[in-house]
């Protein structure tokens, strides 16, 4: 048998299960069946998701032959082997019989109203989170100001279809807004407000602007996209209040929220949602995105050479074809004794027109710079700003409500054994009541602070979905990089071949030179 699922190669067992889990109308099973099905067979969560990992599914549903392949895996999966599609191929005996109790029950996996886990944002993909906002970021050329000079910029929104004016200011006070309403998310970084002094002295202020500006656009289009934050009133307000006091406007929204524990539904529901294993989940998850975190940083820092080496390049062309211009405007006079023999003065007149072929080289090279610049290195860019919110959210969690929570119980463990002390000595009736009512405010507290705690680590679960439906984004990179250089080699191939083609009919045919080989026979 060899691993082929059909019909005739299953156990009567698995047509039973089938039947008690599809529709009268419809041969498929609801993915939502499906996982309640898994969730009967008593295995780990962390096998569970190994099992749906290997379920080809579409639309939410299962085929016949998908079930059977998902029954075959808990049925090996229970006998203690690792559930892989492998094991399947290799199984030559009659495919083993999962463990379910009463088949009887099953139908009623099915009657059950599917409800989604608001935990999971299987919905989203990367497509649907870039097509969530295109916002752009560009510089007003003159700066504003009558004595403190600023700088000025145009956000214009694709989604909201409007142009507003922002300061380097506004998008501060815009994210310190954003990181207290959501403190439990990723909130991407904004670059520095001005140069270090002593640390960017190499780079001009042109270019430190220009590269505030694309920080900044990257910045905005991470919050835009994000599925949390695109339909928050701050984030509205960003991009399409146009009056002129938007940081008080900004700061009326965020009076009318509050931060997010306090506004969602789920909150105080949180340690229901959560896997047994959640600390287990997360402490792996953080370790992963950090490796990947690690590369793509080097991956950025390639590019960026790259990019750098083509401006260089150019430069070089470029200095290249204006020494040929130079050497063959020379008018210096030819020595008598070797004007007879010499072609010099034709070549020298030749050479002047070689600088229009150099130039276009450096040109293509400038090209060839910008283009790895904007589509490779801000696409990586734009990944690790979002890979380092991801750190700096587990920082958070870790040092913030995580560490208040210890702080509180250490205090409450402190209080409890003051009351004890009192109990057994006495003392004023007033200073025991004093000591009971705060010990009862300290449990309100812990008791908070315990569901910030679980409402922390559901969002980070969240977030963690977020960067993974952003890691496709490698393929886009990868076909911005291939492009690039595609294009760029053609054009500078073409651009040489019509250099080729000139000094053969400079050098070669008009002057019956030949040209030597390079090196000795």
């Amino acid at each position: 048998m060899e691993g082929e699922l059909n019909e005739g190669s299953v156990p009567p067992c698995y047509r039973e299960v089938h039947q008690a889990l599809s529709g009268r109308a419809d041969e498929r099973v609801q993915v939502e069946v499906f996982r309640r099905l898994l969730s009967k067979a008593e295995l780990p969560s962390a096998v569970q998701t190994q099992i749906a990992g290997h379920i080809d599914n579409s639309d939410g549903f299962l085929s016949k032959l998908s079930l059977y392949k998902g029954l075959a895996l808990i049925a090996l999966a229970q006998q203690g082997k690792q559930p892989s599609p492998k094991l399947l191929e290799n199984c030559i005996q009659e495919f083993p019989k999962p463990q379910f109790g009463d088949l009887k029950g099953l139908q009623a996996l099915r009657m059950q109203p599917i409800q989604e886990n608001p935990l999971l944002l299987s919905l989203l993909s990367l497509a649907k989170l870039l097509g969530r906002d295109n916002v752009q970021v560009d510089l007003i050329p003159e700066k504003k100001g009558l004595f403190l000079k600023h700088v000025e910029y145009q956000v214009i929104s694709e989604r909201f279809k409007i142009s507003v004016y922002r300061r380097y200011s506004d998008f501060d006070i815009f994210h310190e807004l954003l990181l207290q309403r959501f403190a439990y998310r990723m909130v991407p970084a904004l670059p520095p407000k001005r140069m270090l002094k002593g640390v960017l002295t190499s780079v001009s202020e042109r270019e430190f602007i220009e590269g505030r500006r694309r920080a900044l656009a990257r910045f905005i289009n991470l919050v835009a996209r994000h599925p949390f934050f695109s339909e928050d009133e701050l984030v509205k307000t960003f991009l399409t209040f146009s009056g002129s006091d938007v940081q008080t406007k900004l700061r009326e929204a965020f009076k009318k929220t509050g931060d997010e524990f306090m506004t969602c539904q789920l909150a105080t529901q949180a340690k229901e949602y959560l896997p047994a294993d959640i600390q287990a989940q997360f402490a792996s998850s953080r370790e992963l995105i950090k490796n990947i975190h690690n590369s793509f940083q080097k991956l950025r820092d390639r590019a960026e050479s790259m990019a750098e080496r083509s401006k260089e390049n150019a430069t070089d062309l470029l200095m290249f074809g204006k020494e040929l211009s130079v050497l063959g405007s020379d008018g210096s006079p030819i020595p008598s004794m070797a004007s007879s023999q010499s072609t010099w003065g034709a070549l020298r007149q030749s050479l002047k027109g070689l600088s229009v072929e150099f130039a276009q080289l450096a040109d293509k090279a400038v090209q060839q710079g910008r283009r790895e610049e904007d589509d490779v290195v801000e696409k990586l860019n734009l990944f690790l700003d979002l890979l380092q919110s991801y750190k700096d959210l587990c920082e958070r969690h870790e040092k913030g409500v995580l560490h208040e929570h210890h702080r509180a119980l250490q205090k409450y463990s402190v209080m409890k054994r003051q009351m004890m002390s009192a109990t057994v000595q006495p003392k004023e009736q007033v200073s025991v009541e004093q000591l009971e009512s705060r010990i009862v405010q300290q449990e309100n507290a812990i008791q908070t602070m315990e569901l910030r705690n679980y409402f922390s680590l559901f969002c980070l679960h969240q977030e963690t979905q977020v960067i993974f439906m952003y890691l496709p984004i490698t393929s886009h990179i990868l076909g911005a990089f291939v492009n690039s250089q595609v294009q760029g080699h053609r054009e500078m191939g073409e651009v040489w071949n019509d250099l080729r083609q000139k000094l053969s009919c400079l050098f070669g045919e008009a002057n019956g030179i030949q040209s030597p080989p390079l090196s000795p026979k």
